[in-house]
């Protein structure tokens, strides 16, 4: 199955964190990276003032069910020491199930679709990245996005 996951960090030292996520889904079995976008430099949404973000998707190929990839979300949130204070609050790491193929999933504990990735330019414009099928840029672009001068990378 193809899935689509989205990472975002604003605090500590984000490109790491967001590299630790990657570098954790490539280790994991049941997962292969088939892709990953840009990093983009975002604004916060909602909650207390706060950073900046960081923000990226990666694409896989998964024999895991949506549970299951919810699962390897929370190990490698726990792994960037994620602490849950407050919604849209700061977080060293946060990542979200974006889309599971044409899976749908809805229970108490995940929704996929995501229910609000279509209002969010922080994981359309790295969704478009790798999965242009799916997103269309809208006239102007994108706003309160920016594509940061920094990379993700698998190792080896």
């Amino acid at each position: 199955m193809r899935a689509h996951l989205a990472l975002g960090s604003n605090l500590g030292d984000r490109l790491a964190n967001l590299q630790g996520a990657l570098d954790g889904l490539a280790a994991t079995e049941g997962i292969e990276v088939v892709a990953w976008s840009s990093v983009y430099e975002t604004d916060p949404v909602g909650g207390p003032v706060q950073d900046d973000y960081l923000n990226a998707v990666v694409e896989v190929d998964t024999t895991l069910t949506p549970h299951e990839l919810l699962a390897v979300c929370g190990r490698l949130e726990r792994a960037a020491h994620r602490v849950r204070l407050e919604r849209w609050g700061p977080r060293t790491l946060d990542v979200d199930v974006l889309l599971a193929g044409d899976l749908v999933v809805a229970t108490d504990d995940l929704e996929v679709p995501h229910p609000r990735m279509w209002e969010r330019t922080f994981v359309l414009a790295p969704l478009h990245d790798v999965a242009p099928d799916l997103v269309t840029v809208p006239d102007g672009g994108w706003t309160g996005v920016r594509r940061a001068p920094v990379a993700l990378h698998l190792p080896g």
